[in-house]
């Protein structure tokens, strides 16, 4: 009887250890909108402690959400695509930003408006391909606002 507590502690441990999270998400945010735009960028900054992939991303305000790059061709032409996943490496920020990777949100529900929020649900992989979700509130910004700038840490 002792072994089998000690079993199911064990597989609780396990099972609250398993959904940890082990990443951390700074400054979300979200691009506002024009009425009638169909898609907009989304930003925040991942920092983790050990290696994770952002594979996926949700949100309740687009039909569709893509991890994409911004990067200079061969010809000095600035190109987007989407990317399958991004690493988030251990111990170091990685930031969603405009002009490199960033988060696309597609087929916009409802026109984005700056002082508004809304979700983005970050779907993360580790090593061992075990998936954790992180939801966060994104905070929607006007187009012209200046970028803030996060706390060092």
């Amino acid at each position: 009887m002792r072994g089998f507590f000690l079993l199911l502690t064990l597989l609780f441990l396990q099972t609250a250890w398993a959904q940890t999270p082990q990443a951390q998400v700074m400054e979300a945010w979200v691009r506002a909108t024009v009425a009638g735009q169909q898609s907009t960028g989304a930003f925040l900054t991942l920092q983790s402690a050990v290696p994770l992939k952002l594979v996926e991303v949700r949100s309740p305000l687009a039909a569709a959400a893509e991890i994409h790059e911004m990067r200079v061709d061969d010809d000095g032409v600035m190109r987007m695509r989407a990317v399958s996943w991004l690493n988030v490496p251990a111990g170091k920020a990685t930031q969603l930003k405009p002009g490199g990777y960033h988060i696309m949100l597609l087929e916009l529900k409802a026109q984005a408006k700056a002082g508004e929020r809304t979700t983005l649900t970050l779907v993360l992989e580790d090593a061992a391909r075990q998936r954790q979700e992180i939801e966060v509130i994104a905070e929607i910004r006007a187009l012209n606002a200046p970028p803030r700038h996060m706390p060092q840490q």
